[in-house]
């Protein structure tokens, strides 16, 4: 069975989990690519499911199965960890990587761990509610620099993924197109890479330059960043698409 089945099955299995027991069921956080597992399987569950990350744009997201008419309240199992120096001065920067890798090397699958964001005074790291504590007691030290760990209230936040805007012209919305635009490279440039394995779309390869870009798309470019496919902004007078994209930064 291949994995998109797998992942499909486990899907089902929560719902009928949660439809049987009269209780909401949650998958550990999903990636772009199982979250498009877990739309398309959407006409199959045996209740409705609804997703979030612990904050607005969170990009890794834990799905909730909930039955009708539950008679108790629920959240997510979603704590937001603010991680800081405990000595500014002489501190690091530290970078998602650094962070990341902190965390993966104390044991803990990466799909306990959601987005981790960061800031100019640290970083805010979502995580599964059953290894807070985990987490709090042994991370420490990152690289050389020590730090200091506590929970925080993610609704009081404002985080925002950083993204540098821009505009391009195009002859349509297909995919080879959108990169060329993206890497500021030809088209046949842009069909190598596709054909090479390195373009995904929402976390799935895409290895067919004829898909057609949607609104909101998260692209992946192998060596030259992620992206984001806002749209189009209309048609020029030569009946060419202008449109908007945004990268990560």
């Amino acid at each position: 069975m291949s994995e998109n089945l797998l992942t499909g099955k486990r899907f089902i299995d929560l719902s009928n989990q949660a439809y049987k027991r009269d209780i909401v069921t949650f998958s550990d956080f999903l990636t772009l690519s199982e979250l498009n597992i877990l739309h398309q399987n959407s006409g199959k569950y045996s209740v409705h499911y609804e997703v979030f990350g612990g904050y607005a744009y969170a990009e890794r997201q834990i799905a909730a199965f909930v039955p009708d008419a539950l008679s108790y309240a629920w959240d997510y199992p979603i704590t937001c960890l603010k991680l800081s120096p405990a000595y500014p001065k002489f501190a690091e920067e530290l970078s998602h990587r650094d962070i990341l890798g902190a965390v993966m090397s104390l044991g803990i699958e990466r799909a306990k761990i959601g987005d981790i964001s960061v800031a100019e005074d640290g970083a805010y790291l979502f995580c599964k509610k059953e290894i807070a504590d985990y987490l709090l007691t042994e991370i420490t030290q990152i690289r050389h620099t020590i730090v200091h760990l506590a929970p925080v209230d993610a609704g009081s936040l404002d985080i925002r993924p950083k993204m540098q805007e821009y505009e391009a012209i195009i002859s349509s919305n297909r995919i080879d197109n959108v990169v060329a635009a993206m890497i500021h490279k030809s088209r046949s440039n842009a069909v190598a890479l596709i054909q090479g394995g390195k373009v995904a779309v929402m976390g799935s390869e895409c290895l067919h330059n004829t898909y057609l870009c949607k609104e909101n798309d998260v692209i992946s470019i192998r060596g030259y960043g992620k992206f984001l496919f806002a749209g189009t902004l209309g048609v020029t007078k030569k009946d060419r698409m202008k449109i908007l994209y945004k990268k990560y930064i």
